[in-house]
């Protein structure tokens, strides 16, 4: 794997309509910009970016929790994602995200029964890409809901893509539209 840089985002809300988040929301993400080893050309087997998502997925995983200052233990929801540059295709983002990235992901997290959820796009430089959250171990609570824009200002060039995880240590500020909380949720099944 080719990494030209990593960047990392860390927001922090303490105030939203005025009052108050005590504690402040926080959520980080860690983007890797890397070569892609198939812009230009079709190939038919995409194992070895299948790899590149396996590696990724920890090293990304580790990166979020460092920057968030947190053990795997409070992290509570997650996403990923990828913006391929103009010389390759869509295909190579999923080959990224969804065989092989999710294990070494979770495990990074210490656990996450939910599916994750992801978003995948071409682009250009600083293309955004809004990477979709639900919690790790319950999807159906709705105070996770949620998305984090992700953008990185000279990537994907052409031959790139832009892959970006994303972990929270709290739901959205200030909840209130109902349904399953965490300290309801079962922990069971990855939904409920």
């Amino acid at each position: 794997m080719d990494i030209r840089k990593i960047v990392t985002i860390v927001e922090e809300t303490r105030r939203e309509m005025g009052r108050d988040i005590d504690p402040p929301t926080r959520r980080a993400a860690a983007c890797a910009v890397i070569k892609n080893p198939f812009a230009g050309r079709y190939v038919e087997d995409l194992s070895e970016l299948m790899d590149i998502g396996a590696e990724l997925g920890g090293m990304l995983g580790k990166k979020c929790l460092e920057v968030l200052g947190i053990g795997p233990d409070r992290a509570e929801s997650y996403g990923k994602g990828a913006i391929v540059g103009e010389n390759g295709e869509l295909e190579h983002a999923a080959a990224i995200l969804h065989p092989k990235l999710g294990k070494p992901f979770r495990d990074a997290l210490g656990r996450g029964l939910a599916l994750i959820p992801s978003a995948k796009k071409m682009g250009v430089p600083g293309t955004e890409l809004d990477v979709a959250l639900n919690h790790k171990d319950a999807a159906f609570i709705r105070s996770h809901f949620d998305a984090m824009p992700v953008r990185v200002y000279d990537a994907p060039r052409a031959d790139e893509i832009v892959v970006a995880l994303v972990v929270t240590d709290s739901g959205r500020p200030l909840p209130r539209i109902g349904g399953l909380t965490k300290e309801e949720a079962k922990y069971e099944d990855g939904l409920r």
